[in-house]
């Protein structure tokens, strides 16, 4: 395995900004009824959200039951598309929680975005999430063009939980021999379900996320210990012993997140498989670093790189060298 990342003093202008949002997110709102923690957290990111760059088209659509929000750059098509899941533990988050996010990288990696209202857990366990994902990249490939979305260049995104359920999808598309993603860009990915590794013991009470959040998370998502969810690769990717057919990946993992060592397990299994893999590590950020881009230099820089994997892969089939 990778050695562990060497962290730095995290980044104040990172800290500032998430102890600014924490004051309109109260601890106690953890101990809420689900559907008022999720309207409360759905408000506070409305809150603290960047405008979308006035040149993107917006909409709202429903596939199939799944509301889907699309972000659509100007310019000729068709255009890469990403099909994004949000991060939020699987339990919270929707389309409100990550609207400036996706409408930024729409615009800076010039690709149609497609965001996934999945349905969430604990009421909607591991497998329908995947089941989600698979019916709105079938619809993106038989509706794209009509979106302005070239159907045959798709680049699978998602933060934290949405890395997990970016990387299910395309060992699915891979075991049923559908047509694959064209890379996955995993923004500090759940990809394990082992909360026994040094970056969760070393960072069980950071910033931004805790492990005991995670094994809620993680317990809402694949259910009771033992059951059938905590051995299912599309579920938990890393204890997957077959990686062939995967996708060339982006890994970004920030050094004050329990969940830093997901993605580096991840990472140097695609490596000995034989797959395409670079990882990146932000030393001085923690989980959910996106958010803070406009307030920390180091968070806009990963922000960046983030947007430029996704170009790449999107437009060029290829990982930044």
């Amino acid at each position: 395995m990778t050695d562990a990342v060497t962290a730095l003093p995290i980044d104040e202008g990172m800290l500032r900004f998430y102890k600014e949002l924490s004051m309109h997110s109260p601890p106690e709102s953890a101990s809420w009824p689900l559907p008022e923690q999720r309207a409360a957290w759905d408000g506070v990111c409305r809150m603290f959200r960047a405008p979308r760059p006035e040149r993107l088209m917006v909409e709202d659509l429903d596939v199939d039951g799944i509301h889907v929000r699309v972000y659509r750059p100007p310019g000729e098509s068709p255009k890469p598309g990403v099909i994004y899941f949000h991060g939020g533990g699987w339990v919270v988050g929707s389309c409100e929680t990550h609207d400036d996010i996706c409408a930024e990288l729409a615009d800076q990696a010039d690709c149609v975005v497609v965001m996934v209202d999945y349905r969430l857990a604990p009421e909607n366990p591991h497998p329908a999430q995947l089941e989600d994902s698979l019916k709105v990249i079938d619809w993106m490939r038989s509706s794209g063009r009509a979106l302005g979305i070239d159907p045959s260049h798709i680049v699978g995104a998602g933060d934290s939980a949405g890395g997990q359920m970016t990387v299910g999808l395309a060992l699915a598309l891979r075991d049923q021999g559908l047509p694959q993603l064209r890379g996955m860009v995993l923004i500090y990915p759940v990809l394990g379900a082992d909360t026994e590794t040094p970056s969760y013991i070393r960072n069980a009470n950071a910033p931004c996320l805790t492990r005991d959040e995670m094994i809620f998370y993680l317990e809402s998502f694949l259910g009771p210990r033992g059951g059938r969810n905590w051995t299912d690769p599309r579920a938990v990717p890393n204890i997957a012993t077959n990686l062939s057919g995967l996708p060339p990946a982006f890994i970004t993992v920030a050094a004050h997140d329990p969940l830093c060592d997901d993605g580096i397990i991840f990472h140097d299994k695609m490596k000995a498989a034989g797959r395409e893999s670079i990882l990146r590590a932000e030393p001085a950020l923690a989980h959910s670093y996106m958010r803070a881009r406009h307030v920390s230099a180091p968070s806009m820089a990963g922000f960046n790189a983030i947007v430029q994997a996704t170009r790449h892969l999107a437009h060029e089939g290829c990982l930044p060298e």
